[in-house]
């Protein structure tokens, strides 16, 4: 069991705290809040409300989303890991079950940047705009399925030297009809849908936001 009782997190989300792995420096482990569970299934409709802590769980869908195909039995070599964390597992940790994998850090050795962080800094440069076509690039080539992409879901890190962009959070199939999941015509459709929302809302985050993302989402 990995004991977490003196760690802090070195960040956290609205559902998870993130932690460093206490025996492995290059693995990080999200854990859920405590009674965030509970918290999600309350504020839910009625009929989402009857479903199981798995639907609420953050951990549980990270294990659904790095078991779809293109990923399960993927070889530590293989080009699907480029802009993914690497995957370990799920281990018992002593203030509930942590998923483990890849801690990515950026060019100094501390947690990466978000998507959201560089862009409030530095607007959208040509360092990030870069990192944003090879990751569409990415997701094109090897077909992984992702949920909606949004900016502080998205990591630098310069894991092989050039600061690249890492999905480590929503990964998965958000239709409500697994076509994408069998169909090559499908999935193609469903990740450039992805890819041009993941555009308009990094657009969104540069602009004055004048017009609320739910709004500016269905214009």
């Amino acid at each position: 069991m990995i004991d977490l009782t003196h760690a802090q997190p070195f960040a956290s989300g609205g559902n998870r705290h993130c932690y460093r792995h206490p025996q492995f420096a290059d693995r990080c482990v999200k854990v859920m809040r405590p009674g965030r569970i509970a918290e999600l299934r309350q504020r839910a409709p009625w009929y989402k409300a009857l479903a199981s802590d798995s639907q609420f769980d953050d951990n549980a869908r990270e294990v659904v989303g790095y078991g779809q195909k293109v990923l399960k039995h993927a070889q530590p070599d293989s080009p699907v890991w480029a802009h993914l964390p690497r995957w370990y597992g799920m281990e018992e940790t002593n203030i509930g079950p942590g998923a483990v994998s890849e801690l990515l850090l950026d060019e100094h050795g501390e947690a990466g940047m978000t998507l959201e962080k560089y862009l409030q800094l530095h607007g959208l440069d040509d360092t990030i705009r870069g990192a944003l076509e090879r990751f569409s690039q990415w997701l094109r080539s090897t077909g992984v399925l992702t949920k909606n992409l949004l900016p502080h879901n998205l990591v630098l890190s310069s894991r092989d030297g050039q600061p690249e962009l890492f999905l480590v959070d929503g990964l998965g199939n958000a239709a409500f009809l697994p076509f994408s999941e069998y169909f090559a015509f499908s999935r193609r459709r469903y990740i450039e849908r992805r890819i041009e929302k993941m555009w308009k809302r990094i657009h969104w985050e540069i602009s004055d936001r004048a017009i609320p993302w739910k709004k500016a989402e269905r214009m």
